[in-house]
């Protein structure tokens, strides 16, 4: 059986170990925050890598994602061949206040073109002033951190080693095709086929 105020004298308790402890305040603004390196302040925008297949708009549980888009013809590569259309951007907009950082949006992206950034200075007088353009969201890729480094111990990903694999193989194909090249070239100390090699003067050649 508890006994009668043992909560109130555990509650007491805690509030004189907290008003002997000296309080800490963060000088903000004059002094920034040390922010995790994985801090989800907003989400940045890598155009160029954004093919527009509207996955991130189509998961994002609050719908805040709006993309616009065209299609354009490209000609042919080669005489014969067919032309081919794709997707180009015209709009990416997120409404932050309707987004409630999930996350989300990155983790389906296939083509790496979300980010977090640890940018959080983004408050507006208006409400309407949060939905921001894809410009806005192309300034905030600068601000995200680098990727951790890999584990060493770590197994290397197959397109790594993929690419290792092909570019080895190409360097060995090289070294062979020159090998064979410097094998094939005439040598300067044979006189059949070397052309500038002394060649035998004939009887009565050079006599005065």
């Amino acid at each position: 059986m508890a006994i009668p105020g043992t909560g109130l004298a555990k509650g007491l308790a805690v509030t004189l170990r907290t008003m002997t402890k000296r309080s800490v305040t963060d000088q903000y603004p004059d002094a920034l925050p040390a922010l995790p390196p994985r801090s989800r302040g907003v989400i940045a925008l890598f155009e160029e890598n954004c093919t527009v297949c509207m996955l991130c708009a189509r998961e994002c549980p609050d719908w805040c994602i709006y993309i616009d888009s065209h299609k354009e013809t490209t000609p042919a590569a080669a005489p014969g061949g067919r032309e081919r259309s794709r997707n180009v951007l015209d709009r990416f907009a997120i409404d932050f206040s309707l987004c409630m950082y999930c996350g989300i949006c990155i983790e389906v992206c296939p083509f790496d073109a979300l980010f977090w950034s640890p940018e959080f200075e983004y408050a507006e007088t208006d409400i309407l002033e949060l939905t921001h353009e894809r410009d806005k969201l192309r300034d905030w890729m600068w601000t995200v951190p680098a990727p951790p480094a890999l584990d060493p111990a770590a197994e290397e990903p197959k397109e790594i080693a993929a690419a290792r694999k092909a570019a080895d193989k190409l360097i060995a194909a090289q070294a062979q095709a020159q090998a064979e090249a410097q094998a094939q070239a005439p040598t300067a100390t044979d006189p059949a086929t070397d052309p500038a090699a002394e060649r035998p003067s004939a009887p009565g050649e050079g006599d005065s």
